[in-house]
């Protein structure tokens, strides 16, 4: 470590306490806010959702409320720590790293019903489960995060990820592993690397570009980059919905030799003959490749899609996403809803960090009206993406809904920089506090 770094380290530990070593601290409340008097209230409180947006919420009404009813409604068993996804599918994790229990997450005093929303009918204010059980409430929680929707790129295949040169980061923890192996073995050999996103809105829209920089990288640790060509497929002119970050993207793709094509969509796969069609102004364009990195088009689950929920008309509309204020996250029709995390129609947003900016902001607007008062929080927007661009650097990227960056260490840290300490706190700080979200204490 240079003198520099322990110079940033020391400053970060010291203004913040926050991510790094102190980050661990998050579990047992060092950054949480000074306690409040629980309201008392006998509400009925519906969560649909166990994600980090569910269980944080969960644990912040919890802890705000005294005598509500809070039920929370999830099949998933299993937690999946997803900003982890990454680590593992470059061969630095394993995928139990990822994973834990949802019950070790619930709240004390949250009813957690293993069953699956069917139906939202916020006219009647009920919700009914896969099992047929019907849950009135007088205030609703969506936090059902998103639907990965692999089923309309033609030919692709879940079950092959890792064979054959298919990677898809995204799927799970399994996936993640197995799209490592095939990416190593990429690595070993080198080839047609093809990278890609999707048209639609999706979870933390840095990953196909880190995925990228780490397939560079390996290259060129084991000294096979000139046997590669990389090309990544934007689905439109710009690489990143920030633009002073799409243009530092772009310089850096260009010094590292990543090709760079506009407006290509995934359409379809042909996983045997490993050719890849991309949807693109001018027509399907063909492109060979000995390892991709499959990114699926991601929308709504069919339960908010299908329900008066979603937006109406507008660019948001088509995927089904839930049309709330941007800044309260309460639905603009029906306010005793709130939707969190990516099932949120907001212009940004579908990070865990979003996810530790809103909750709170939602939380308060619900304990406010409980109380018939008026709640000052606002959400900015603010999103973080710790972008890796080789293994032992990142730029800690952070903005807002105005595209404007809102850097945590200014003076400290440069977020267009490819900084060692960016790395240690996607690495090794994001997790302790993380986890200290899911407990309401970050």
């Amino acid at each position: 470590m240079s003198g520099l770094e322990h110079t940033q380290l020391r400053a970060i530990l010291g203004r913040r306490g926050l991510l790094l070593g102190a980050g661990a601290m998050a579990g047992v409340g060092a950054v949480a806010r000074a306690p409040q008097a629980a309201v008392a209230t006998s509400a009925k409180i519906v969560i649909i959702g166990a994600g980090a947006a569910g269980l944080a919420t969960a644990s912040r009404l919890a802890m705000g409320l005294s005598g509500a009813s809070i039920t929370m409604l999830d099949k998933r068993r299993e937690h999946h720590y997803q900003p982890g996804y990454t680590l593992v599918a470059a061969g630095l994790k394993s995928p139990d790293y990822v994973l834990s229990s949802t019950r070790q997450w619930v709240a004390r005093g949250v009813n957690w019903v293993e069953e699956a929303a069917a139906e939202i009918d916020p006219v009647g204010k009920v919700v009914t489960t896969d099992a047929g059980q019907r849950l009135p409430y007088d205030f609703l929680v969506v936090a059902t995060g998103l639907t990965l929707d692999y089923g309309a790129i033609e030919g692709m295949d879940v079950s092959r990820i890792g064979q054959n040169g298919l990677g898809s980061v995204y799927a799970g923890p399994a996936q993640a592993a197995a799209t490592w192996r095939a990416m190593s073995d990429f690595a070993d050999k080198g080839g047609q690397g093809v990278f890609l996103r999707p048209a639609t809105e999706m979870k933390c829209a840095g990953a196909p570009l880190k995925y990228a920089f780490l397939t560079d990288d390996f290259l060129r640790r084991r000294g096979n980059r000139g046997r590669a060509e990389l090309t990544y497929n934007a689905q439109n002119r710009v690489l990143f919905s920030v633009p002073i970050v799409a243009e530092r993207v772009r310089m850096l793709y260009a010094e590292r030799n990543i090709r760079v094509t506009h407006d290509h969509v995934l359409r379809k796969i042909d996983l045997d003959r490993r050719i890849a069609t991309f949807r693109t102004p001018a027509g399907d364009a063909e492109q060979r490749y000995d390892f991709i990195n499959v990114i699926p088009p991601m929308r709504a689950p069919e339960v908010v899609r299908n329900s008066p929920l979603r937006w109406q008309a507008g660019p948001w509309a088509g995927d089904g996403w839930a049309e709330v204020d941007r800044h309260t996250l309460r639905h603009v029709r029906f306010p005793e809803v709130f939707c969190v995390g990516d099932v949120a129609g907001v212009p940004k947003g579908k990070t865990a960090a979003s996810v530790k900016w809103q909750v709170p902001v939602a939380v308060d607007h619900l304990i406010a009206t409980i109380q018939g008062r008026e709640s000052a929080e606002h959400y900015n927007g603010y999103t973080s993406c710790p972008l890796i661009t080789r293994v032992g650097r990142a730029m800690l990227v952070e903005f807002d809904y105005n595209d404007n960056l809102v850097p945590s260490f200014p003076g400290v840290i440069a977020p267009l920089e490819e900084l060692w300490i960016s790395w240690i706190m996607k690495e090794v700080g994001l997790k302790p506090t993380y986890l200290a979200m899911l407990r309401g204490r970050a």
